[in-house]
């Protein structure tokens, strides 16, 4: 459903030389032709530098291929400096705008499901709590990023996906799959996900849908711009608000609830830009809480009315200059996560609610220019995260107090993460050749400051293939979470080392007008992986605990094709993995051996009439690893295909629709004891004015 981004493009007669070159097309006009105002009307919205949607603007000084600037395309590529999707050398998978409205999804984590590398695993529904994974990986061992501002929790990835923009805020979800180091450094370390956001012209939308299992959704935005000057100076915000909620699909042994949530989440954006530079500023709030069932639990722990609320800030200003040769970026950001997690909800005298509390400041600068070798990034970046906690951590000299109870923050830790990137690139004709390093400094583990090199390389023989090549590395630090938390059979180890990745891909895209095919081939060498493992030979005694893996080997293959005709759009993409440690005798891995080996995804679009359309979604997933149920008895998980539908009747300012999620009411697991939800049913309209 969703294709890596080569801009195979159709045969079109399209004049791109516009250079001063003797046979340019302006050239036989006799005078100079100043184009300006295309990358201002159609290329407006800002992301990040690295895999974002900025017009390639370069200078006089450049390298020729480099300043022959190809107009209708747009910058998504896995490098520091922006590069146009022909330019660039990585695969970078991108869901856009189309994607988004076409799928039955109600979340972010849903959309993430159709990509093919992905690996979504949810203990609830609509985003409830939920792991991303990429190429075989962790939920820990991803980067996330919210316009290109690094939003990850250094306490635990399960909540990583508590995001403040609502569908209708996104333009674009880019995937980078394989180690991300040098391009944003710790944290990336199988994978980079960036949420794209928009500031739109003045718009107002309002939507609402409701479903099965006391489902309900309401939300709007709203935007408007702002000309303090006719073309040259702009100003434009934009506000989204969204409240949603649900019963739950399934209740405790009591009969209460225990799968149900409600949450609310708000985002505003601004934009101011000139003819010198531009700035970007955001402010998001997410509000959730959700019972946890038995997502926490173990045989010697089966608690089933568990529940947890976060809330969660998120605040950035970025800026970057247009004019000169050197085109500098900066970008500074405040990230604040809060948990209150209830192992029996509603009952602190039975046992004490965990509460938590992080903040996150960074500081980034960096730029580029180009020269007659290429276009060469720099930059560095500093990151402090900070945790007060009332189970997780160190203890503190000086006690912090938690608002609305009558207890303290008692431990806590803190570490500062430095890092500096050095980049170049080579554009020629048919080549594309990025490489470069990060060095990377960490102070809670005493690290000394390591190099992590990467080389991406690009091929396009014809205007019709692209081949790509790539070696490159990355490490993470392990979370809070892995390596404090020692509550109810969980038993962590605050002495985890860092874990390292290097990788090898090959790959290559051909593209026709009426299909396109790919395929790619990757190999991973994992060392120091971090994993929860438990004996289930203690018995009663197990617990899960917190360990590095000496290394993991991981080979893989992604393959998929797209064919378009009139009114139909077919497309079906599989991918395969296979590890080389294997679970040992009475081991059982709760993450890092619990892969997907199969996974394939279909879709199949039709535009029924003029304002009807449907659209069939079909997921088959096959994953290794096991789970202990309440009993003690270990159980393989089982291969499961579900069927998604979404049917649209658009009309000019509206459209409604119908969504079937498993629309077979198939049974299945993903994760341990907790069974998913059977057919889901939701109906919903969208209007803008």
């Amino acid at each position: 459903m969703y294709k890596p981004r080569f801009n195979m493009k159709r045969a079109v007669l399209v004049f791109r030389q516009f250079g001063n070159k003797g046979y340019s097309l302006f050239a036989c006009l006799g005078r100079e032709v100043v184009c300006s105002v295309l990358s201002v009307t159609t290329l407006t919205y800002a992301s990040a530098e690295s895999i974002s949607t900025h017009p390639v603007v370069t200078d006089s000084a450049a390298m020729t291929t480099a300043r022959e600037m190809v107009l209708e395309e747009v910058s998504v590529t896995g490098s520091r400096a922006p590069l146009t999707k022909s330019q660039a050398a990585r695969m970078v998978t991108v869901l856009d705008r189309a994607d988004i409205a076409q799928a039955p999804v109600q979340s972010v984590n849903d959309l993430l499901k159709y990509a093919i590398g992905v690996d979504v695993r949810q203990r609830g529904p609509i985003g409830a709590q939920t792991d991303i994974s990429i190429r075989g990986g962790t939920s820990e061992q991803i980067i996330l990023l919210l316009n290109g501002i690094n939003i990850c929790d250094p306490q635990t990835g399960h909540n990583a996906m508590d995001l403040p923009v609502d569908l209708s805020d996104i333009v674009r979800i880019e995937v980078i799959e394989g180690p991300a180091g040098r391009i944003y450094g710790t944290s990336s370390l199988v994978g980079a996900v960036n949420i794209v956001t928009d500031v739109r012209d003045q718009s107002l939308q309002l939507h609402a849908e409701g479903g099965s299992f006391g489902y309900g959704n309401v939300g709007a935005r709203y935007s408007l711009t702002s000309y303090l000057s006719p073309l040259t100076s702009s100003f434009t915000s934009s506000f989204s608000a969204n409240y949603s909620r649900s019963d739950g699909w399934s209740r405790s042994k009591a009969g209460r609830l225990n799968t149900d949530f409600s949450g609310a989440k708000g985002f505003y954006q601004g934009r101011y830009e000139d003819d010198a530079m531009q700035l970007n500023w955001h402010l998001g709030l997410a509000d959730k809480g959700f019972g946890s069932s038995t997502f926490w639990a173990s045989p010697k722990w089966q608690a089933d009315e568990q529940y947890e609320h976060t809330t969660k800030w998120f605040s950035a200003i970025q800026g970057r200059t247009k004019r000169g040769l050197l085109h500098l970026n900066a970008s500074v950001y405040w990230n604040q996560n809060r948990d209150r997690y209830e192992g029996y909800r509603g009952q602190a005298e039975k046992m004490k609610y965990n509460y938590n509390r992080t903040d996150v400041y960074g500081v980034s600068v960096g730029g580029y220019f180009d020269w007659r070798a290429g276009r060469t990034a720099f930059g560095a970046e500093l990151r402090n995260e900070d945790l007060v906690s009332g189970n997780l951590g160190e203890p503190l000299s000086q006690t912090h107090h938690i608002k609305g109870t009558d207890r303290d923050y008692t431990l806590g830790v803190n570490r500062t993460n430095i890092s500096g990137y050095l980049e170049h690139n080579i554009l020629l004709d048919q080549v594309t050749v990025s490489a470069g390093l990060v060095a990377v400094k960490n102070t809670w583990s005493n690290m000394n400051m390591t190099v992590y090199p990467g080389i991406d390389v690009s091929y396009r023989p014809t205007s019709r293939w692209k081949l790509h090549a790539s070696y490159n590395t990355s490490l993470r630090m392990p979370s809070f979470t892995e390596m404090y938390y020692k509550l109810q059979g969980y038993s962590a180890d605050p002495h985890l080392k860092p874990e390292e990745m290097q990788a090898l891909e090959l790959g290559g895209t051909i593209h026709y007008s009426l299909f396109t095919i790919h395929s790619t081939f990757w190999y991973h060498h994992g060392s120091n992986m971090i994993d929860w493992i438990m004996d289930t030979s203690k018995g009663d005694e197990a617990e899960w605990q917190s360990v590095n893996h000496t290394t993991i080997n991981s080979i893989g293959l992604e393959a998929g094709a797209q064919l378009s005709i009139v009114n139909y759009q077919i497309s079906i993409n599989y991918s395969y993995i296979h590890q080389d440690k294997q679970q040992e005798a009475n081991l059982v891995s709760q993450y890092a051996l619990e892969y997907l080996r199969h996974k394939l995804v279909a879709k199949a679009q039709w535009q029924l009439t003029k304002r009807l359309s449907l659209g069939v979604n079909l997921r088959w997933q096959d994953r290794v690893g096991a789970y202990t149920d309440f009993d003690g008895q270990v159980h393989d998980y089982e291969p499961y295909t579900l069927v998604d539908t979404k049917l649209t009747w658009t009309q000019t300012k509206w459209k409604a629709y119908v969504e079937t999620n498993n629309l077979f009411d198939t049974s299945y697991r993903d994760y341990g004891m907790v069974t998913q939800p059977g057919r889901w049913l939701t109906a919903g309209f969208s209007i803008s004015l």
